[in-house]
């Protein structure tokens, strides 16, 4: 269950970050299609949430089968749904923050230059959400 939630809702925030900045995206477009290009970067930092789950998906499986048939007690097993729990969790909030800060941000950005820079740093405090949730998620595996 662990591999699971951390995979699952790391990418339902992913899609997620990705669905909601691409409508702010289409809104550019119709506005200035030549920021286009520089207004993805929402829905990368978006993408990369899906990669912090299967990182962490990939470690809690290898775990899980380094303990072999019977070496997984029940306070492991639930060390390991906490931290996919918690890798899952985190990504799926940092994609909610990113989606609605990202296209609010891109719809500011085709009216203004001047947002661009803003737009940018808030979405790298919205990624660090889910970047803490991998550090912590790896924490418990293996501790």
């Amino acid at each position: 269950m662990g591999v699971v939630s951390g995979l699952v809702f790391a990418n339902l925030g992913a899609s997620y970050g990705t669905a909601k900045s691409g409508v702010g995206i289409a809104s550019l477009g119709v506005i200035d299609s030549s920021k286009v290009v520089k207004a993805l970067i929402p829905i990368i930092m978006a993408g990369i949430l899906g990669i912090y789950g299967l990182i962490v998906a990939v470690l809690l499986n290898l775990q899980i089968q380094k303990g072999g048939a019977g070496g997984l007690t029940a306070q492991k097993g639930y060390q390991y749904l906490g931290a996919g729990l918690c890798c899952g969790l985190s990504s799926l909030a940092a994609g909610l923050a990113i989606g609605v800060a990202g296209d609010a941000g891109i719809r500011a950005y085709a009216q203004t230059d001047g947002i661009f820079v803003g737009m940018v740093i808030l979405m790298i405090f919205s990624e660090a959400i889910g970047l803490y949730g991998m550090i912590i998620s790896i924490i418990l595996m293996y501790s």
